[in-house]
């Protein structure tokens, strides 16, 4: 597809979009407008996908990628979401703050819908491989986009556990960082005593190869959703990392306190010191 052709693709879809599904997308398009952001959406082999970006993104080598969370995936314990589109859209403020030029990329179905969503796709399935194929794509898109030659993901909630299975299907993933991150669906159910996640895929499969990507995890101290317990058994299911930092925020949350905390946390490299 030419640049011109995705441009239009754009146009189209938002437009569409706006038009039914005026809520969530359109209190992205506000932030995104508050902070100077563009919005685009990638067309996919099953799922286009929103992003957004400054409107002028300076030539990198390297490019920041915050995946969003599962969003809103149920309306109550045993009721689906029709929409898994966030409510809060915490994880864009915090893409749209950083001073580093970074890309916010949405997950399937998220904003804006396509005939292969269906509920599954944000509750059992939400890690499976067509989720994760999809956001595969999307950065292969924004590589062309950009020309970066790698990338650095933000993951939070469940955008940590996709950024941790990308990461060990790509080779150019130069780092992880995750923000109250379920770092192991299968650890996190088993420990909340929840029904296991069906149909996804899970990060420790991968431990090998993820054992060699530099990684930093912060997790709040008040997290009631994600517990202290999930870092620390993947810390020791993961065995010995080359690069791993585990840090535990005081007075954090899983939605409070990230903004604060993670403009301290953003600029600060990972040490990988022995």
């Amino acid at each position: 597809m030419t640049s011109a052709a995705r441009h239009a693709f754009s146009i189209l879809f938002i437009g569409m979009l706006l038009a039914g599904c005026q809520a969530p997308l359109g209190q992205l398009q506000e932030l995104a407008t508050a902070y100077d952001r563009q919005i685009h959406i990638l067309p996919g082999s099953l799922f286009p996908l929103v992003t957004a970006a400054p409107r002028q993104m300076p030539a990198r080598q390297r490019l920041r990628v915050y995946l969003e969370g599962d969003g809103h995936a149920w309306i109550r314990a045993n009721q689906p979401s029709l929409d898994p589109s966030p409510r809060q859209l915490l994880v864009a403020e915090l893409a749209f703050a950083d001073p580093t030029p970074t890309v916010y990329l949405a997950r399937p179905c998220q904003f804006v819908t396509a005939p292969a969503c269906t509920t599954a796709l944000w509750t059992n399935r939400r890690y499976a491989e067509e989720v994760v194929h999809s956001l595969d794509q999307a950065l292969n898109q924004l590589k062309m986009r950009y020309n970066n030659r790698e990338f650095e993901l933000i993951g939070y909630s469940g955008g940590a556990t996709l950024a941790l299975l990308l990461a060990a299907r790509r080779d150019d993933i130069a780092s992880v960082q995750t923000l109250g991150g379920n770092l192991s669906p299968r650890g996190w159910t088993a420990l909340l005593n929840l029904t296991p996640l069906d149909g996804s895929l899970e990060p420790l499969d991968q431990r090998e190869r993820l054992a060699k990507v530099p990684q930093r995890h912060l997790l709040g101290y008040a997290d009631a959703i994600i517990p202290l317990a999930l870092l620390e058994s993947y810390r020791q299911a993961l065995g010995q990392a080359e690069c791993m930092e585990a840090v535990i925020l005081p007075g954090v949350g899983h939605q409070l306190g990230w903004s604060k905390a993670w403009a301290t946390w953003r600029s600060q490299p990972l040490n990988c010191s022995p």
